[in-house]
């Protein structure tokens, strides 16, 4: 009976390192989500916003051509809105109302019987402060939003079907690893990410760039790029991370896509109430402060006692200007959308309970990457329920990914 060699044969191709192994399982993720159409249709979707804000960049940068940024200034300190270009408006009129905006070099001048007024604006500062906060509202309204339903609907899939199908057997039979394996799935997220945040932040500073009376513009505003591509960074971590990790913790998609919905939704209300009862409880205590100052309360009978709930309606005015940044009830964009206002910087009020929720507490580290928000009790408290976010989910992927294998 002849013999043969049925023994291991050397190979014969190129060696490659554990990158290969990565790209492949990335690549490979990226086309089989690829073809859901109804994630191609987010994707573009996610796109169509910059338009609406490109807009904004020309308004802005045709007043600046126009040389109007001094009378929109005077317009903002003298409480009106500028109402009639959106959000631009609201940004410009807070802009210009808070900042210095006169250049180095020259004097306020003060017309006869009028209060003083800069003889310029500050455009670069301006500039840069208005194109900042465009940029962090953007992020943060349209494309934060779609990226945590984008997410939503991919990642569920990506680490519970392997469990359901046993890819295991395949994955870890071959020289890839845990770590391998995790970062080839969080690269699929990363580029969806980056389709979502990344590329359509620069498409619209290239743009604000295009529409700039010169392309020097670009120089004065080098790091804004740098910037949108940290804060998507900031981001993407948690986020990806968080979502794998409900994606290793059960072999149903389904369960992993409504925990994944279920915590942002949950945190999101936690979040809305308990800032609602801390502005109700200020409201009523400045209504406190005011009676004893005033020795009475008009229109009120009984006394705090007799009635726990007071008059309701007075309370809301009275919570709706304990909101506003300047002490008058919000009126327009800040007052209707009070959230908008917040991601666009215009809300300098301390959100004490952002860590409590990840879309508040990304918001806050965003906007603090962008140099809006550079407090630190702001900051700290959503840096680190993110990192203690961060950590737990690496815990549970490191420990469920090969879990299979160890049984």
């Amino acid at each position: 009976m002849p013999l043969h060699d049925v023994g291991y044969r050397s190979w014969q191709g190129d060696r490659r390192g554990s990158g290969a192994a990565i790209g492949v399982i990335a690549l490979t993720g990226i086309s089989l989500a690829w073809t859901s159409r109804w994630l191609r249709r987010m994707v573009f979707f996610a796109w169509s916003p910059a338009l609406v804000f490109a807009m904004s960049f020309f308004a802005f940068e045709q007043a600046i051509d126009e040389g109007r940024l001094a009378n929109m200034r005077d317009a903002a300190r003298a409480g009106r809105n500028l109402d009639g270009v959106g959000l631009l408006g609201t940004v410009l009129a807070d802009t210009l109302g808070r900042t210095p905006g006169h250049a180095k070099g020259t004097r306020a001048v003060r017309p006869a019987g009028g209060p003083t007024v800069d003889p310029k604006v500050d455009v670069a500062e301006t500039r840069r402060v208005v194109w900042s906060r465009l940029l962090l509202a953007f992020m943060r309204v349209p494309q934060a939003v779609l990226l945590a339903v984008v997410i939503g609907l991919v990642a569920p899939t990506l680490v519970s079907r392997d469990l359901r199908a046993k890819a295991w057997l395949v994955y870890f039979t071959r020289p890839v690893g845990r770590l391998e394996y995790i970062l080839g799935k969080a690269a699929i997220l990363a580029a969806l990410v980056a389709a979502i945040t990344v590329l359509p932040a620069l498409a619209l500073w290239l743009m604000g760039v295009l529409v700039s009376p010169s392309v020097w513009v670009a120089v004065d505003t080098w790091d804004l790029p740098l910037k949108a591509v940290a804060a998507s960074v900031v981001l993407a971590v948690p986020t990806v991370l968080l979502a794998l990790a409900y994606s290793s913790a059960t072999a149903e998609s389904r369960i992993a896509s409504f925990a994944w919905f279920a915590t942002w939704a949950a945190c999101w209300i936690a979040h809305s109430t308990l800032t609602t009862a801390d502005m109700v409880a200020a409201a009523r205590q400045s209504e406190v402060a005011d009676a004893a100052g005033q020795g009475h309360r008009e229109g009120r009978t009984g006394s705090w006692g007799e009635d726990p709930f007071g008059d309701l309606e007075e309370d809301r005015l009275v919570m709706e200007r304990h909101a506003s940044p300047r002490g008058y009830p919000q009126d327009g964009l800040r007052g209707r959308f009070r959230w908008l206002a917040k991601a666009a910087g215009m809300d300098p009020a301390i959100d004490r309970w952002a860590w409590l929720s990840p879309y508040h507490a990304l918001g806050v580290m965003q906007a603090w990457i962008f140099g809006i928000e550079t407090r630190p009790q702001a900051v700290v408290p959503s840096l680190v329920s993110l990192a203690v976010v961060s950590l737990v989910a690496v815990l549970v992927l490191l420990n469920r990914i090969d879990a299979p294998t160890r049984a």
